[in-house]
């Protein structure tokens, strides 16, 4: 028996990294996997192929989470293909990084409209199908920058704040209707974002963190498969950091 049996989870931006990582978790536990990336690219289609060796069901869609209107189809698509969804992960984010002085309007436009407006449209699209069901759990993938801001990268960390204040709203309106909604907020994770980062940054990262190593897909998809699962029936509304300590 998995803890999520009988349940299906959308999780958008899973072609790889952290997206990845949560989709084959939850497979792993029982449940079948819809997730969405810009394209279906030879990425998508290994990630389908793992989760499909693990017995799940599992599509990948091309979507453009920024889409309102493609984000409603999309979503309409695979309830109607699934016939429900339990979870929603909202991990679908991109970084375009700049001291705020010389930030475009473009570099901000498009990380918010990715990040923060990306995840309402899932939120807006899947909130009514799990109010039909009087159940669900949603997750959105905030970050340490949202908690405690981060030179150079003012879009970026007030997207993932936005992704925690979401969260907690929606919490609130949904609670009665049996729909849980949390944000996982990760530090420093091993990443491929994070390798191509200078050694002499990276190293300035380890020496500020307790645990005095990087996160891992799978620490994240750990506390994701957590929230998902009735092992947090009772926890709704939070921020869960998921940093070694890094901020407190």
């Amino acid at each position: 028996m998995g803890l999520l049996d009988n349940k299906v989870a959308l999780i958008t931006g899973a072609a790889r990294g952290i997206g990845k990582a949560i989709a084959l978790k939850f497979a792993s536990e029982g449940a079948d996997i819809a997730f969405t990336d810009l394209v279906i690219n030879e990425a998508a289609q290994q990630t389908i192929a793992e989760i499909e060796a693990l017995g799940r069901k599992v599509r990948g869609y091309a979507s453009n989470c920024a889409n309102f209107e493609e984000t409603q189809a999309v979503v309409e698509q695979i309830a109607a293909e699934f016939g429900r969804i339990d979870i929603l992960v909202n991990n679908a984010g991109i970084t375009k990084d700049g001291l705020v002085m010389r930030m475009s309007e473009q570099q901000w436009d498009a990380v918010i409209a990715v990040n923060m407006k990306g995840a309402f449209n899932f939120l807006h699209a899947v909130v009514p199908v799990m109010a039909r069901q009087k159940a669900g759990s949603i997750i959105n993938m905030a970050s340490i920058a949202g908690q405690m801001g981060n030179p150079g990268q003012v879009n970026y960390a007030a997207s993932k704040a936005g992704l925690i204040a979401m969260a907690k709203s929606v919490a609130k309106e949904m609670g009665p209707r049996g729909i849980r909604a949390n944000s996982i907020a990760p530090g420093f994770i091993i990443s491929e974002m994070t390798d191509a980062l200078p050694q002499a940054v990276k190293d300035e990262y380890l020496k500020m963190i307790p645990l005095k190593r990087g996160g891992t897909g799978e620490d994240i998809a750990n506390t994701a498969l957590f929230l998902a699962s009735d092992l947090s029936a009772y926890v709704t509304g939070q921020v869960i950091a998921v940093n070694g300590g890094l901020y407190c």
